[in-house]
């Protein structure tokens, strides 16, 4: 054991100033008579601070120390007056230690240039929760434990001299001052220091984008930036103009304003996205923090493997490692033998109760401190008979006994009444029943209850007794009975108090046996995952307790002890009920209210009643420390045993030294405090022995942290920083052997210099969990083996739970719990050491009255720490977030490990334990389920995820050809599919002889004018409008009468109609008279602002000549609202043409050939890039042709559309279709969804419609809008058993779940579990693939998404872990081509790739409409050609990434069927980390994450994830997103998330399609127009 050096009592004293140079105790040291004076001490400390303290350029070094000096020893300024001036509420200084303190501050000395971005947050969300005013002390806590301190390694006395700590403690200064290896974020400084900026001109504007960029070039070493070919800029600026303005311009329906004409009036980024300075400001910031990740160095190559290894954090080479012996097993003093011991604990009972009637057993004392009753041993015998036979023999149910022995009793009684409850303990056992001792439930809801409840109904409890007050002030049921509480079994409540007992008959006496191996009583105990397991101790093992507890104590007959514990279990169970009984001692029992009102009142009780041993806990002796002012007349000479029952918390060390200093005058021998170690399943496991009994003295040990976390034992070297100073527990119990085991794995014993469990076997542990067989062999029966295997005793071994060593002289020490270990990256920390440090950082009184929880969860593979704390209630945003930022480098620097996570909350919100301490697995709980409403988070995953995969490297030197050649020799088939042909198709289209649209509409108004070709619904669900072939004939007339006179041939008109059969009529109008039209949906007269902007840019880019539209909205167009939004003086000719004269036009207009443009197809992208296509007229017959042979289109057919008929398949199936195949379309305009949601689907019903088609945004208002009402529609007599296919018409990913849930809800109205079906389109050609009639159903299957990140299709099984559905997007139409091909090398791919969908038909567009004829750019969008292959064939790009499958599906030629699987549009991917991710997939997971997200949307923006999400609930549900967003992305995707925005629902732009404008949203946040409820910046 040499590396561990132990100071004894007497050595101390001498060594005490050597010692002190290199040591930093964990315990404030005072100047005191015999110690150095004041004037010594800083020239001392001057003198061995000097070499490490940073000289100030031009200041005399001497200058600083003194300025250093003078505010260390401000604090000592004579007592009398400090005292009286120390504000009431010091109690959150119980934790502070000095030292620690001043270690905390010198490694904060480190960080001061590291500038974090402030997360902001909208005013309704800084209001604070209300606090109530006045808060019990018993509210301090730092943990489980009762109110505990659990850390008193922060203690900062009151006394006068608190300023002081130990000479030369700042020794460590060099390392702090120097830098530390171990924590390269220390290095990282603001490119910033000046705080926030803010800019507004370009030129700064361009600095930071470029300040970001190399930022950005040094955090994504490892990525390659892929950029994809820019998508069609069709704005009329060109590429080099000074404003890229490509996606500021489009409104978006629901999103933000955009400034139409904007010049350079906008600040930009990098890629011409304008920008608000403060946001970007603060991702600049980020950007800076994140300069130098904490990452490993990564392994030089990447296994191309299917599955992304985790990076495995490779152990460090030099890490400590144990080299001591094999340490030996520790026997604890043989038990000695006493002639006249009772044979059992009831006996020892009846033995005083008749012998000793009227000496006293228990004093119970009120919240003033009057002794209120005295108990005596007979009349505890007495009543406990009394109690044990109205058990027994008065209770029954359905004329049966209620209890049998053996039977299991709750007993629930209040801290403050020790009487009733040793009374029932003793009935019970007296009664042979088994009493279970629990907390009394407060509410309904306690912290906890549940599991509580859970442990009673696995024990069989069916009876609880209490005590009359506190069965009134239980919660009660409407009948007046005592409420079920969550998670409870039915109990009976039965009052023992006198007057509900009954006396027993002579003849009856209750049956004291020899203590057996029965069960005695159940104690509860709560792990660290929150469950709670009841402990049994058998009636041997209870007697054995005690003698053992009797000897190492030396405890006599009669003798007076304090008890300040919970008599209900643990130490303050076997002291104050159980051994004191034995032994016939008088218990004075202080309850924790009266401690809470004086907290000095057990030192009074000692003093009163001469007490010879005191039984309390570390918070205890720090109460009475902050509020022992002017007690002169105490003494506590008469203590030969001061118990302290924590002692096994390493930070009690330092209670115990401030306690000894100030009682010390008062009578309080140093050697009678006697700290001791126990744990529920174990019971006491050491404990320093009375002086008398002539052991050696006690010890020290200071020890390093990064040693400890290595888990071995090093007498603290340099790092002065990180040292944690333990003292003993003393020797092992008698009659019981203690041996150390290795944590995890084999029990092996450990080294002499490693920690491990502590481990003890002997009569007097807990037998078993209750019910819990194979927890209790873990535990309980734990087989401890030498490093050979073999074991070392015949004896099972107990786990205590407890981490420790055993030093020289036999003495045990133990440097944390296994309930607090937390082991991230394979090194150990210790929950109340991080709490240590936390609280030790300034201001110390943040953290409000010291309630502060840490634990660690697991994400990605490994454990991180997560720190909670309250904080005080006038505490500002910007105190908050510095008071966390220090607290991260702290615990950086002091522990070298990075948290995870850190969150405030208001002051006493956290959920407490029955004692006032915080409840830890609760707030965990919390915590996981987005249920502790934090008022401020921060998230540090940048620093702490060290184990991702590493970033993918791309091969560049794999050409097409290869490619080829590898897939044919892998037997892939090259991916290519294609529709029926569509010149062998012979059926009787009479369409087809006509070349243009506009010729068969002529030929219907002559062949069947009478035929209906159009019928509108409105919001109603009555018909508003019609039109037969002949009247939309006529109309058509009209307009290219009125346009004839007024516009030439080739010129373009804009249509801006509300849906309905005016801008159809008006459509073929333009036709008729040899224009091209350009549908534009008409701005929303209640959001102008935001709407208009697209119509006006739409009508600048198209280069429309002239607008025609309704009265009302020529009106609108030109109203005082539109001139704010836009310049209504630049308006081109408005038409309107609700009353045109009946005049015909003198004639037709017949283009010279099919090539001719027909019309303009204008829409707007996700991207937010509006895109004008060309369809010629040859394009659009190919493509109405084309949607009838696949849906089988006759005019005797009828099909509903809910679509917007403004561009893609919407227009062509509301305008085109039914003219060219005759069939009648019942028309159902969106919008009129929003007031009548069943609207489509009743017209469905009504029309028996077996064809129709709506837009996802339709699906979604159905799902979510009659979810709930199927069976009121069904009165209503809707049936959809009549529909054979419902297409969604989209240009994305088909929406599996949306699909899927309308498919299920409509299915009671007979919707058929196959009809639901997709489409896909794009611009390049508006419809590729459509379900139709025929044909095989649409598929689905299962893929890898991580294979899918590398552009690699693996099909996998349902449900396997990162499967991802995809539903085939529709069969493909006839006359279509698609190929898959690689979107860089342009080759060909085979079925297991995801590459770019390419498509040949006769119906693509001919190309975008720019306004320079800019077509070069993207030429290749409409004609590209394969690098290798084919290469004769002309392609058209369409942007989406997707893949091709062979079905075992046979399709209608017989063929086997080829499946198109479209994944995502290539514009909107995210290239991170070198690998591709789909936004979608990435908000699937966020949606999931939390009931109260509503929807979501991510980006990147200067390679920063940002998650935007919607908040469907109240605003302090806001923070709770931050962590759950960031824990599931990182666990699903393997990506950190930089910064997550919460906004209010409907702020997420979407576009009439239903697809989400992220682009909008993008620049919409970086412009700062979102007011998010809350941004926070992830570090």
């Amino acid at each position: 054991m040499s590396s561990v050096i132990i100071f004894h009592a007497g050595v101390f004293e001498q060594t005490r100033c050597r010692i002190s140079c290199v040591c930093l105790e964990k315990s404030s040291r005072w100047v005191g008579a015999g110690d150095i004076t004041q004037k010594g001490y800083e020239k001392k400390r001057g003198k061995l601070l000097a070499p490490y303290i940073p000289q100030i350029q031009g200041v005399d070094p001497s200058l600083q120390i003194d300025n250093r000096i003078q505010a260390s020893s401000q604090a000592v300024l004579p007592g009398s007056k400090h005292n009286k001036s120390r504000a009431a509420n010091t109690r959150d200084e119980r934790f502070r230690s000095d030292l620690h303190t001043e270690a905390v501050q010198a490694a904060l000395a480190k960080y001061k240039e590291r500038k974090m971005p402030m997360p902001s947050k909208r005013r309704s969300v800084l209001v604070q929760s209300s606090v109530e005013a006045c808060t019990p002390p018993d509210t301090s806590s730092a943990s489980e434990d009762e109110g505990s301190l659990r850390r008193q390694g922060r203690l900062a006395t009151s006394t006068p001299y608190q300023g002081h700590s130990h000479p030369a403690v700042e020794h460590w200064f060099n390392r702090v001052i120097q830098g530390s290896s171990t924590s390269s974020s220390a290095s990282s400084t603001s490119s910033h220091p000046g705080g926030r900026i803010v800019t507004n001109t370009s030129a700064h504007a361009a600095l930071n984008a470029n300040a970001a960029a190399t930022a950005l070039a040094d955090l994504m070493a490892h990525t390659q930036l892929d950029n994809h070919s820019a998508p069609p800029d069709v704005t009329g600026l060109s590429e080099r103009s000074s404003v890229h303005a490509e996606r500021s311009q489009v409104a978006s329906v629901r999103g933000v304003s955009r400034n139409y004409n904007h010049q350079t009036s906008v600040m930009e980024t990098a890629d011409g996205v304008p920008v608000n300075s403060r946001v970007s400001n603060k991702i600049q910031q980020l950007l800076n923090t994140l300069k130098r990740p904490k990452r490993p160095p990564l392994r030089e190559f990447f296994v191309d493997d299917f599955e992304e290894l985790l990076d495995v954090q490779q152990p460090d080479p030099n890490q400590p490692k144990p080299e001591g012996q094999q340490m030996s097993p520790l026997e604890g003093e043989s038990l000695g033998v006493v002639t006249n011991w009772p044979p059992s604990l009831p006996a020892a009972l009846q033995r005083w109760g008749t012998t000793q009637p009227k000496s006293p057993c228990l004093t119970a004392l009120d919240n003033a401190g009057k002794p209120v009753y005295t108990l005596t041993y007979g009349k505890l015998w007495t009543r406990s008979q009394k109690l044990a036979y109205t058990l027994l023999n008065k209770l029954s149910s359905r004329n049966e006994p209620l209890l049998m022995p053996g039977d299991r009793v709750a007993l629930v009684f209040p801290n403050n009444d020790p009487v009733m409850f040793m009374v029932a303990f003793y009935g019970c056992l007296l009664a042979e029943l088994v009493p279970v001792p629990i907390e009394v439930p407060l509410t309904r809801k306690d912290a906890g209850s549940q599991q509580i409840g859970f442990l009673l109904g696995s024990c069989g409890v069916t009876l609880a007794l209490t005590t009359d007050a506190c069965q009134k002030g239980l919660p009660k049921a409407q009948t007046g009975e005592v409420a079920t509480f969550k998670g409870w079994p039915r109990l009976l409540w039965f009052v023992t108090d006198g007057k509900h007992v009954v006396k027993p008959p002579k003849d009856w006496h209750p049956p004291v046996r020899e203590a057996s191996n029965d069960i005695a009583y159940i104690e509860y105990k709560t792990s660290k995952e929150g469950s709670t397991m009841g402990i049994t101790v058998s009636h041997s093992a209870m007697l054995a307790h005690c003698h053992s507890l009797t000897q190492a104590c030396g405890y006599t007959e009669a003798e007076t002890i304090t008890n300040v514990l919970d008599f209900k279990r643990e130490a303050g169970l076997w002291h104050g009920v159980l051994t004191s009984v034995m032994n016939r001692m008088h218990v004075i029992s202080i309850p924790y209210s009266l401690m809470k009102v004086n907290p000095l009142s057990w030192i009074q009780k000692v003093h009163t009643y001469k007490a010879r041993v005191a039984v309390v806990k570390s918070r205890d002796m720090h109460w009475s420390l902050l509020a022992q002012r002017d007690q002169r007349d105490i003494s506590l000479g008469s203590l030969r045993m001061l118990v302290v029952a924590d002692g096994a918390n390493p930070w009690s060390i330092s209670s115990c030294d401030a306690f000894l200093n100030v009682f010390q005058a008062r009578g309080l021998r140093p050697e009678v405090i006697c700290p001791c170690a126990s744990s529920s399943e174990a019971m006491t496991v050491a404990i320093r022995r009375p002086p008398e009994m002539g052991v050696p003295p006690p010890g020290k040990a200071v020890l390093s942290m990064g040693g400890l976390s290595h888990g071995v034992i090093r007498v603290d070297t340099e790092e002065k920083l990180s040292v944690l100073t333990v003292q003993d527990v003393g020797q092992a119990m008698p009659g019981a052997m203690v041996c150390v085991v290795r944590v995890e794995g084999t029990p092996y014993l450990c080294q002499t210099d490693e920690v491990g469990e502590i481990c003890v076997s002997s009569g007097s542990t807990g037998v078993a969990y209750y019910g819990l067989p194979g927890m209790t062999k873990n535990v309980f029966e734990t087989v401890p083996v030498t490093s050979s295997g073999i074991p070392i005793s015949d004896r099972p071994f107990t786990r205590t739970s407890l981490l420790g060593f055993v030093g020289p002289d036999s003495l045990v020490f133990i440097v944390g719990k296994m309930d607090g270990l937390m082991v991230v990256s394979g090194r150990r920390h210790n929950a109340d050491d991080v709490v240590a440090t936390a609280l030790a950082v300034e201001p110390m009184k943040f953290v409000y009255r010291g309630r502060i929880a840490v634990f660690s969860v697991s994400v990605l593979h490994d454990e991180r720490i997560v720190v909670v704390a309250e904080q005080r209630p006038d505490a500002s945003e910007e105190d908050s977030f510095q008071w966390m930022s220090r607290v991260l480098q702290a615990i950086d620097s002091i522990h070298q490990v990075g948290v995870y996570c850190l969150a405030l909350v208001p002051a006493n919100t956290l959920p407490k334990a029955p004692l006032g301490g915080i409840h830890i697995s609760e707030t965990k709980q919390r915590f996981l389920e987005g249920a502790l409403h934090p008022c401020n988070v921060l998230m540090c995953p940048h620093t702490c995820v060290t184990n991702l995969p590493k970033p993918r490297q791309k091969q560049p030197e794999v050409g097409p050809a290869s490619m080829i050649v590898g897939n044919l020799v892998a037997g892939k088939r090259i991916a290519q599919a294609c529709g029926r042909d569509v010149g062998q198709l012979e059926d009787n289209d009479q369409a087809r002889k006509f070349l243009y649209i506009q010729d068969v509409l002529q030929w219907r108004a002559q062949a069947t004018p009478d035929h209906p070709l159009f019928l509108v619904l409105n919001a109603k669900g009555t018909v508003a409008s019609t039109a037969s072939c002949l009247q939309l004939h006529k109309r058509a007339e009209r307009v290219a009468a009125a346009l004839m006179g007024r516009l030439n041939t080739g010129d373009h008109v804009a249509l801006v109609y509300p849906p309905g059969i005016d801008l159809i009529a008006t459509f073929y109008g333009c036709l008729y008279a040899g224009c091209v039209p350009v549908t534009v949906r008409p701005p929303h007269p209640q959001n102008l602002a935001t709407t208009l902007p697209t119509v006006k840019m739409i009508v600048e880019v198209s280069k429309s000549v002239c607008i025609l539209t309704t009265q009302a909205i020529m009106k609108l167009l030109k109203s005082k609202e539109a001139a704010a939004a836009v310049d209504v003086k630049s308006w081109p000719m408005v038409l309107d043409t609700d009353d045109l004269p009946r005049k015909k036009s003198p004639q037709m207009y017949k283009p010279p050939t099919p090539e001719m443009l027909a019309y303009l197809d204008f829409s707007v992208s996700t991207t937010g890039i509006l895109a004008g296509v060309k369809m010629s007229h040859a394009a659009t017959s190919a493509l109405c042709r084309s949607i009838k042979l696949q849906c089988e289109l006759y005019p005797s057919r009828q099909i509903a559309i809910c679509l917007d008929p403004y561009c893609g398949l919407g227009f062509a199936l509301w305008c085109l279709c039914s003219v060219y195949a005759g069939h009648q379309s019942i028309l159902v305009p969106p919008l009129e969804l929003e007031s009548n949601a069943s609207l489509w689907l009743a017209a469905v019903s009504q029309y028996k419609v077996r064809v129709t088609f709506c837009s996802y945004s339709v699906m979604e208002m159905c799902t979510k809008g009659l979810g709930s009402q199927t069976e009121a529609l069904r009165l209503r007599n809707v049936n959809l058993s009549c529909v054979r296919t419902c297409m969604v018409v989209a240009e994305e990913r088909p929406r599996i779940a949306l699909t899927q849930s309308f498919s299920k809800i409509f299915k009671d109205l007979g919707l058929s579990p196959r009809a639901v079906s997709t489409t896909f389109g794009c611009r390049v050609n508006v419809a590729i693939c459509l379900q139709g009639t025929a044909g095989p159903d649409p598929t689905t299957v299962y893929v890898d998404m991580r294979a899918l990140r590398h552009d690699r299709v693996r099909l996998v099984e349902r449900g396997s872990p990162h499967s991802l559905p995809l539903m085939e997007s529709g069969k493909i139409l006839p006359g279509v081509k698609v190929i898959i091909a690689n979107t860089e090398t342009k080759g060909p791919l085979g079925d297991s790739h995801l590459g770019e969908v390419w498509v040949s038909s006769p119906h693509n567009a001919t190309g975008y409409y720019t306004v320079y004829g800019e077509e070069a750019l993207h030429a290749d969008h409409f004609n590209t050609k394969l690098s290798f292959g084919d290469t004769q064939t002309v392609w058209a790009r369409t942007g989406y990434l997707g893949f091709l499958r062979r079905t075992e599906l046979t399709d209608a030629s017989g063929e086997r069927h080829d499946a198109l699987y479209v994944v995502g549009s290539l514009d909107e991917t995210l290239e991170l980390r070198g690998m591709r991710y789909h936004p979608i997939d990435i908000e699937t997971s966020v949606i999931r994450s939390h009931k109260s997200i509503a929807e979501c949307a991510v980006f990147t923006w200067t390679n920063l994830l940002v998650v935007v999400v919607e908040l469907e609930g109240s605003e302090q549900e806001a923070l709770d997103l931050v962590a759950l967003v960031t824990n599931v992305v990182l666990e699903e995707h393997y990506l950190i998330v930089g910064v997550v925005v919460v906004v209010d629902p409907g702020v997420i732009p979407i576009n009439s399609r239903g697809e989400k404008q992220r682009m909008h949203l993008r620049d919409g946040f970086l412009a700062d127009q979102l007011d998010p409820i809350y941004v926070a910046y992830n570090m």
